[in-house]
């Protein structure tokens, strides 16, 4: 019987979990604890964290999911936002700047002089030229806060704390726009681009490492695992063979399809990146964002249009009667790459109430979904055949029958709410047992639930045809929507 403690450490909170895996494999989780978050929204795009809060988070976290559980933990892992970044002392730890979340779109002003490198950072990296990525944050950051320390991902400054190390996993540096996607290092034509050729960046690590040994959390333990959050609940649900796809609903949705041994470049707007390195093989997804799904519920709450996340089946009416929500409250990604697009609802009249727009806004973030999956289908050259989904959202049945609905396929929602940690803790079961294959390490699950498409072909297209336009006309950039 092992024990793993594996920490989440997202945007809105950090979650902490400790599996206990008995003699058949499978992870129970024997206990959870949760520390929340609230990223600063302040004017100019600008989305923040204090590291320190991150870092207490960590620690809280980690440390009441422990006691909870009263077990001795072989191993701790960690999953991360991926493209958040902070500037860091390395003799000290101490953080020199706020960390620079994923949806800040300051680094604009570093992205648009680049335009002319768009289709060769694109070839590159298999991303695109856009701030949410980690190294226009890192250029706008040694820019405008401070040239002081080092600059990396928030996950590199939490390890270091943790243990020492300074490194970074194969899975978050490709989300950085500084690797070529068929290597494992750091390329020097992409660090001049961005005018980081001289900082001193991390090694990469496979995600079945062990990169050190922590006494943060009691007694000393191996840190393994490390794996960026979206491409950790991709693993956590075995989305293993090409094609297979799930999606995650949290501070924003992720969309990710395994591509397997090979890094196809996306010919429809959307991201190829690494999925994870393990057993020295590198598998490869391509993956969509919605920017703002749990967020732009927590915005219609702040605006008291809900009263509480766990209330929008009760507000929503039965239909939107012809309300459509665009929820671009933070810019739209793929395939419109538009971060000065901005939010919408249309279609309203004296008779439209809270109900319609909540229930718009639920089918406004499952129309983004269905346009990602979309773009899914064209570049596997088939279509979807189902989507796996995750996160605390899934807890809406109105979103997640909306979901099947729109994508016109059945939608299994996966049975644990802490997909991305039980990734995390995977990875370190292959660190700690070197025989372990990723299906042996994730085990098998069954949806806990499966919605079916209750629209009709026509409709959800008729639905679809009119959310696109809406969604066109959000854009800044009109006339170079796809």
């Amino acid at each position: 019987m092992t024990h793993l403690l594996a920490i989440d450490q997202g945007t809105s909170g950090t979650k902490a979990i400790v599996v206990d895996y008995g003699p058949d494999g499978s992870g129970r989780v024997v206990s959870v604890a949760e520390v929340a978050l609230r990223p600063r929204y302040l004017p100019g795009g600008a989305v923040e964290q204090d590291p320190e809060a991150l870092w207490d988070s960590v620690v809280r976290a980690g440390r009441d999911a422990l006691a909870q559980a009263e077990v001795e933990v072989t191993a701790v892992a960690l999953a991360n936002q991926g493209e958040t970044v902070l500037a860091w002392d390395r003799d000290t730890g101490r953080p020199l700047t706020p960390a620079i979340v994923w949806q800040d779109r300051r680094a604009e002003s570093v992205c648009a002089p680049l335009a002319g490198s768009a289709d060769r950072v694109a070839r590159r990296t298999g991303l695109v030229l856009d701030p949410y990525f980690s190294a226009p944050k890192m250029a706008w950051l040694r820019g405008a806060l401070t040239r002081s320390g080092v600059v990396t991902t928030s996950d590199t400054w939490l390890v270091h704390r943790l243990c020492g190390a300074y490194v970074t996993d194969a899975s978050t540096a490709s989300r950085s726009l500084l690797t070529a996607l068929d290597s494992p290092s750091w390329d020097g034509e992409l660090l001049e681009l961005f005018g980081l050729a001289d900082e001193t960046l991390p090694g990469i690590v496979g995600c079945d490492e062990i990169v050190g040994a922590t006494d943060v959390f009691g007694p000393t333990i191996p840190v393994a695992g490390l794996i960026v959050d979206q491409q950790a609940a991709l693993l956590a649900e075995s989305c293993l063979e090409t094609g297979a796809a799930k999606c995650t609903y949290g501070t924003g949705a992720f969309l990710l399809a395994q591509l397997g041994a090979t890094p196809a470049l996306s010919s429809s707007g959307l991201t190829t990146s690494v999925a994870w390195r393990l057993r020295g093989q590198t598998s490869y997804c391509a993956d969509g964002q919605v920017y703002t799904a749990a967020s732009a519920v927590r915005w219609a709450i702040d605006l008291g249009l809900v009263p509480a996340a766990d209330q929008l089946d009760t507000v929503a009416a039965d239909s939107s009667d012809g309300v459509l929500c665009v929820p671009a409250l933070a810019g739209l990604a793929a395939p419109w790459w538009d971060s000065g697009a901005t939010a919408s609802f249309t279609g309203m009249t004296l008779s439209s109430g809270r109900g319609q727009l909540v229930r718009a806004l639920l089918e406004g973030i499952a129309a983004q979904v269905t346009a990602l999956a979309d773009l899914v289908a064209t570049d596997l050259g088939r279509p979807l055949t189902r989507l796996r989904v995750d996160g605390g959202l899934t807890r809406s049945a109105v979103l997640m029958q909306a979901q099947a609905d729109l994508a016109q396929i059945p939608v299994d929602v996966y049975p644990s709410l802490h997909a991305t940690a039980l990734g995390a803790a995977a990875c370190a079961r292959m660190a700690l047992e070197p025989s372990m294959t990723p299906a042996e390490a994730v085990g098998d699950w069954t949806p806990v639930h499966t919605y079916h498409p209750r629209w009709s072909p026509d409709r959800a297209a008729e639905y679809l045809d009119r959310w696109r336009q809406a969604a066109e006309s959000t854009l800044q950039k009109q006339g170079e929507s796809s």
